[in-house]
Parts: structure tokens; sequence; C-alpha cells
């Protein structure tokens, strides 16, 4: 399955968020590579870049954007947590159901900020510690 078909599989309510993220995503950090895997149990699109860098998933009862250069970085999650006060934030991940609480103009900066982080250098730095 791909991106697109994984998105025109959603509650058509979702999709034109879910395709707006997902453009932004790949707009934004070209080295990201979007397949569709399960993670969590859950089917979603996978941005890998090496590893597994961001997540776009459509649940049941929300939608859910997983960052990985979020977790590691405690400035980034301080920042878009108050820009995205809507959303609910896990330590990862952020929960929406609509798009006011996913600001498109925001979750572009964010992928910005996002883009050039490096998580295989990272996930090797804390390996050697």
């Amino acid at each position: 399955m791909t991106p697109a078909e994984y998105i025109a599989d959603q509650d058509p309510t979702r999709q034109e968020l879910l395709t707006n993220i997902h453009d932004i995503i790949i707009r934004n950090d070209k080295l990201v590579v979007a397949v569709v895997e399960k993670m969590m149990g859950k089917e979603m699109i996978i941005y890998n870049c090496k590893i597994f860098k961001y997540g776009l998933a459509s649940v049941k009862d929300y939608m859910s954007l997983h960052v990985l250069p979020m977790y590691g970085s405690p400035v980034i999650y301080g920042k878009y947590s108050k820009l995205l006060d809507k959303a609910k934030f896990q330590k990862g991940c952020i929960n929406f159901k609509t798009a006011g609480e996913m600001p498109l103009p925001i979750v572009a900066e964010l992928i910005k900020d996002c883009a050039p982080i490096d998580l295989a250098a990272m996930y090797a730095k804390n390996k050697k510690k």
C-alpha cells in the first residue's frame, strides 16, 4: 500500500488534513522516504531516513503525528507544545482530531526544525554513553 492509498482508506473528513501533513513532511525533509508499515500494532505512514523519523497515523478516535526529533530535543518539544497547544502532546507524538488543532504553517515550521536533525548520529552518540 502506498501513502496515497493509506490516506484514501481513511475517513473522508480526515483525508485533506492527512494529505497536507504528508506533503509538508515530504516537501520539507528531503531525506525521508515514506512507506506504509505497522508500528505499535497500527498501520501508518512511516518516514524513514536510515531509521524511523516521523509517522502519520489515523486511528479510531484521533490522528497522530510521531516526531522522533522532538522526543530527543526538549527545545523543539517545548516550542511546539506551546504553539500547538490545542493538540495533545506525548513524549514523541502529537495527537489531534481536527485541522484547528494542527495549523499547517506551524506543522511546516516543526518539520523544518526537525529536518536537519540526524537521528542516526544521535542514536550512535547515545549508544556510546
